[in-house]
């Protein structure tokens, strides 16, 4: 019976390091606010129950069509080099198979239990980041994860429709602070593993561009994100210490940021990565926390 166990555990967990779920983690995170505020309070359990396991098989089924693509890009990567399909686990019918699988089981979900609007926004949301950012933009040019993070943001917009078959004001500017909010973030991580970005031929920002004009670029991005915060929380009439708390955590992420050009640059990327996902993460709850209490 054990041997049965441990060939079913070995079977399984490929499959689900393809969808990498702790990525998917950080998109739940900003799916379940969406709900709230577009419920004006605590949403349906059916539409968040569906909203959430749709979101992640959507999510995981984008990562793994990602593998699938660039596995032979993941070979000269240390950070990935232990990717299912770089270390023989699977192979990439069955990857390909499994992805399709948990897309059409997504969407289904997606049509039955919420609204045509969140299915078509899902449907968008993975073509969108595999053909336009892992096989478009990625490889060319420095940019790509400004554009290509757009499929990051569609959570929100995702979780709003799922309630409300529509889309509004605050819905768009929680995109947009997603938006301002992922180059930053990943920008922290690539200034890290930027030599292993070069060893593949992926021109993230941090391995083409010196680490002042880096600093820069996140800097914008991190002030539109701030506006974008405060613009959420005024468009949905939230309470002011949701403003307040807001502005204490932008000041953490600048704080941090600014140590970004420094001697030790990969250990502060290390701290701003993190910070992002503090930031957002607190973001979210404070969200939650500002709907139930207004």
């Amino acid at each position: 019976m054990s041997t049965v166990r441990t060939m079913s555990s070995t079977s399984v967990r490929p499959y689900i390091a393809l969808m990498k779920l702790r990525v998917v983690e950080l998109l739940l995170v900003t799916t379940l606010p969406a709900l709230f505020l577009a419920s004006h309070g605590v949403p349906g359990l059916k539409i968040t129950i569906a909203t959430l396991i749709g979101g992640t098989l959507a999510a995981g089924a984008s990562n793994a069509y990602n593998m699938v693509i660039e596995v032979e890009s993941d070979r000269l990567m240390a950070r990935t080099s232990k990717r299912p399909l770089v270390n023989g686990d699977l192979t990439k019918t069955a990857a390909m198979i499994f992805a399709s699988a948990i897309t059409v089981i997504s969407l289904a979900i997606f049509y039955i239990f919420t609204t045509f609007w969140a299915t078509v926004l899902t449907a968008l949301a993975i073509a969108f980041y595999v053909f336009f950012y892992t096989m478009g933009l990625k490889r060319r040019t420095s940019q790509n994860i400004v554009w290509g993070g757009i499929a990051g943001c569609m959570p929100v917009l995702i979780g709003w429709a799922a309630v409300t078959n529509s889309l509004s004001l605050t819905a768009w500017l929680f995109f947009a602070l997603i938006f301002f909010w992922t180059p930053p973030h990943f920008w922290a991580l690539a200034i890290k593993y930027k030599d292993d970005y070069a060893a593949a031929g992926i021109p993230m920002l941090p391995v083409v561009a010196t680490l002042k004009n880096v600093q820069m670029q996140m800097l914008l991005h991190t002030t539109g994100m701030f506006l974008t915060s405060l613009a959420v929380v005024q468009s949905a009439h939230l309470p002011w210490w949701t403003a307040a708390i807001t502005f204490i955590l932008a000041l953490g992420f600048g704080t941090t940021l600014t140590k970004i050009n420094s001697p030790d640059s990969e250990k502060s990327a290390a701290k701003l990565f993190h910070w992002s996902i503090t930031y957002l993460s607190a973001y979210s709850v404070l969200l939650v926390a500002g709907v139930l209490l207004s």
